[in-house]
């Protein structure tokens, strides 16, 4: 049966359950979804019994969507709306999602943007065509959200965006065989490892890319280009967990190769995953290095992404569902987790989890409707591998940064701009306002403003203590007046050379190149300075050596090699860590629901990777593997 057979069964369900007073206009696979468009969209909004009778019988996501026709243009649309919305709710965007129909408003007042009963919002709506949502501005605007809804807004992308999604849909709901059903795994890259993270989930009707990163600090990709993986236009879907480029930083790539079909993520992933991919280039360039893609394969990336909230479950492929859960890690973080076929196989990909509640994030999910594999990161899994707790690594900070000031010298904390620098500005943020540590200025240096910034667009994703904090008791803490952008490489060099004691928190979080090197050059060679990491420091980078006790760096300057000796104090931090250690790593594991029947350990060094395996079978019975890049494991 071909895919306007289905259409043609499912127009005849559709007419059976609609009321005739209800016309329906069309109906196509869209993406995931089945759309039904329709000129009386009211009437739909007023009946939900329909839509969920239609799903339960079609067995499909549903969205019922108003006809293009009834749509004001989007230019006139923005205009009626900024002249029907008050001055005072104090309008600062309206972006509008072609794909749902809606027009989103963004206001310092939402209430007054709203109107009272909603009369103002009924205003717009009977204006416009499009269903209107109010949200809060974020307190911090991000260059990089504003860029990107104005390129999903523009009118020549959502005319391809739309076929793209009906392309895609089509071939989501393409009919296949009943034959062998068989499901595998190949292990492309962070594999006994960490670094370019990348996983090929295959099934008899399925190809599935779940991330595909690069190891930044050596270039090394992971093994793309094995006879499974091509021809990547064979693949039905790729899954980014989250944006840190381990995981996500070649899936331009793909397009520039010919891939073409969706990536399934978080919104805040879509907008990291960006920001962090056009960094990486800009460095790449600056260092000389020869780029793998160019900036237009992003823009391919977003225009192909199909965000997903946590625990909406989505058709990806014929035969594979697809569900992200939160994974504590970073911003928008996602546990994937693939139902496939019908019960023939649950498998769950963690990505990168902290188990645990952190100043930023609820810890990651563990209760699923069924699961039989867990693919597991192992990044602290070895036998010595446990990590104090949060309030133990504020009062260590506290302790470091007191001692360094005390002695008039500077503090410098490389991070990576998403996640650790924002946890790390709470709590000293916290010790500032408390008097625990003197009043000193903290410098941002980097992309940590702007990622920041990107946190603040969606309070949704951070923890219930850290939204109410910011839009009920109005009290952020990123807006803290301690907190100063460096926005200019004269502001850096003022603040190298300025006799006063400050702290400094910058990219790269490893050391692996970023404006933290300006401050290393500067500072490594005094005594009273103290460098504090605070993240995973992969093997064979500078982060790493640094750590292991290296006495001298080497710097070019003007064509000449300098050394300098390391008198900076080095301190680390372990506590602040995005990632689980041993003991949360086997608890996540003990209160799995409903129990796992095998654990696949990956995203950790060779002998962590092997001693987390080895212990979960013999502490729980439990099937585990530890493979090599390039090993495939069959599941089914």
């Amino acid at each position: 049966m071909g895919i306007e057979d289905v259409l043609d069964r499912i127009r005849e369900t559709v007419k059976g359950i609609v009321p005739k007073t209800i016309e329906i206009i069309n109906i196509e696979f869209e993406g995931p979804l089945l759309i039904i468009y329709t000129k009386q969209i009211e009437e739909f909004a007023e009946n939900s019994d329909i839509v969920r009778q239609l799903a339960q019988t079609l067995r499909k996501r549903i969205a019922i969507r108003p006809d293009p026709s009834i749509l004001m243009d989007i230019d006139e649309a923005k205009a009626e709306i900024e002249k029907i919305i008050p001055d005072e709710a104090g309008l600062t965007d309206v972006f509008f999602d072609v794909d749902a129909g809606e027009a989103t408003i963004e206001a310092m007042a939402p209430g007054l943007a709203i109107g009272k009963y909603g009369v103002i919002l009924n205003d717009i709506k009977k204006h416009i065509g499009w269903a209107p949502r109010v949200v809060r501005t974020p307190p911090i605007p991000s260059k990089t959200v504003k860029d990107i809804r104005r390129y999903m807004r523009s009118k020549t992308l959502a005319k391809d965006r739309k076929a793209l999604l009906r392309k895609i849909g089509r071939k989501i709901h393409r009919e296949i065989g009943e034959n062998e059903n068989w499901v595998r795994i190949t292990a492309l890259g962070g594999f006994r490892e960490v670094g370019r993270s990348s996983s090929l989930l295959t099934t008899r009707n399925s190809k599935i890319l779940v991330d595909c990163g690069i190891n930044v600090g050596n270039e090394n990709f992971p093994y793309i280009n094995l006879p499974e993986v091509l021809p990547l236009e064979s693949i039905d879907a790729v899954v980014v967990t989250h944006a840190h480029l381990d995981h996500c930083g070649l899936v331009p790539l793909l397009y520039k190769y010919g891939y073409d079909g969706p990536v399934y993520c978080t919104l805040p992933t879509r907008d990291l995953m960006s920001l962090l991919q056009l960094d990486y280039l800009k460095v790449a360039t600056a260092d000389g290095k020869k780029i793998p893609y160019e900036s237009l394969y992003i823009r391919e990336t977003v225009k192909h992404c199909i965000p997903l909230r946590y625990g909406d479950t989505t058709d990806i492929s014929p035969d594979v569902r697809l569900t992200l859960h939160n994974a504590g890690h970073i911003l928008g973080s996602s546990i994937a987790h693939f139902h496939i076929g019908d019960g023939l196989h649950n498998v769950a990909f963690t990505g990168d989890i902290k188990y645990e509640k952190t100043w930023l994030f609820n810890p990651a999910m563990n209760k699923f409707p069924r699961i039989e594999t867990l693919v597991m990161e192992s990044t602290y899994g070895g036998y010595q591998d446990f990590q104090p707790s949060r309030i133990e690594a504020s009062d260590q900070l506290k302790d470091i940064v007191q001692r360094t000031l005390s002695k008039k010298g500077n503090v410098v904390i490389p991070v990576f701009a998403v996640g650790r620098s924002q946890e790390v500005m709470i709590v000293l943020e916290r010790l500032i306002r408390s008097g625990e540590i003197p009043e000193t200025p903290i410098y941002l240096d980097g992309m940590i403003w702007e990622a920041t910034a990107i946190h603040t667009a969606y309070p949704e994703y951070l923890n219930t203590y850290l939204r109410n904090m910011i839009f009920q008791k109005n009290e952020n803490p990123f807006l803290s007046e301690v907190f100063n952008r460096v926005d200019s490489s004269e502001m850096r060099k003022k603040i190298l050379s300025d006799p006063e004691p400050c702290i400094v928190l910058a990219t790269a979080g490893m050391l692996n190149g970023g404006p933290v090197m300006e401050y290393i050059k500067a500072w490594v060679s005094d005594q009273k300075n103290t460098l504090v990491f605070v993240g995973y420091q992969a093997e064979g980078t500078l982060g790493r050596r640094l750590q292991n006790g290296l006495e001298e760096l080497q710097f070019s300057e003007k064509g000449k090699t300098i050394a300098v000796s390391v008198k900076m104090n080095m301190e680390t931090v372990d506590g602040f860590s995005g990632h689980s250690d041993r003991r949360q790593l086997l608890n996540y594991i003990y209160h799995m629901e409903p129990r796992v029947e095998r654990v696949i350990t990956v995203h950790g060094e060779n002998l962590k990777c092997i001693d987390l395996a080895s212990t979960l079978h013999k502490k729980y019975g439990l099937e585990t593997k530890a493979p090599l890049n390039l090993e495939t494991i069959r599941l089914r």
